[in-house]
């Protein structure tokens, strides 16, 4: 009787005190055990896209994507698109657009590209860079869902005020338009990326 009433009072005991007073063993003992449907969530990326113009923000949003890439195993795709050239010439014929000009931004962006991947990727994650025409904001968010991109890192220009205005945000567009999650890297911000590694 005495270890009965022993064990009773020990239990009342362990209800009146606080969740941080109990011992390790009795709450990993009343614990449920963990089923398949409660584990915890993971990030699986297998294709990261960066929408490149050429500019510092450009060149910081791939210092992110490159350790993201590494990270997660993930391919990179860097696209640059080259907007169409259109001038009016005449008010008879209407808005001409310009071919020459285009095929030579598409020759100047792809040794460019080229250039950039050996640069800062070196090999260092899988790559594939492409040119586009068009608007950039349309070409990147239909890439990415052709592609099935699962991240897309792009850089803000930071442009307020009338700038805005007029030219609106890429950014914004894409961030608006995507069919994936969007990391935006601001350019004067604290940084995350430690370049040493």
């Amino acid at each position: 009787m005495k270890s009965s009433a022993k064990k009773a009072t020990q239990k009342k005991m362990l209800k009146a005190k606080p969740k941080a007073w109990r011992n390790k063993k009795t709450t990993a003992r009343n614990a449920a055990p963990k089923t398949a449907a409660q584990k915890s969530p993971s990030i699986a990326l297998t294709k990261i896209l960066v929408p490149i113009d050429f500019s510092e923000h450009a060149r910081k949003a791939l210092q992110y994507a490159i350790p993201f890439a590494h990270q997660f195993k993930a391919k990179l795709y860097l696209v640059y698109v080259v907007e169409p050239t259109i001038y009016p010439a005449d008010f008879s014929f209407g808005q001409i657009g310009l071919p020459n000009v285009e095929a030579e931004l598409r020759t100047k962006a792809e040794g460019e590209l080229k250039e950039l991947v050996e640069k800062e990727i070196k090999g260092f994650v899988a790559s594939e860079w492409l040119v586009k025409t068009g608007l950039p904001f349309v070409e990147i968010a239909s890439f990415a869902k052709d592609e099935n991109i699962d991240l897309i890192i792009l850089a803000t220009h930071g442009h307020t005020g009338v700038e805005h205005i007029l030219f609106g945000s890429t950014a914004e567009k894409i961030v608006r338009k995507a069919p994936c999650p969007v990391l935006v890297v601001r350019s004067d911000e604290r940084d995350f990326v430690d370049e040493r590694v």
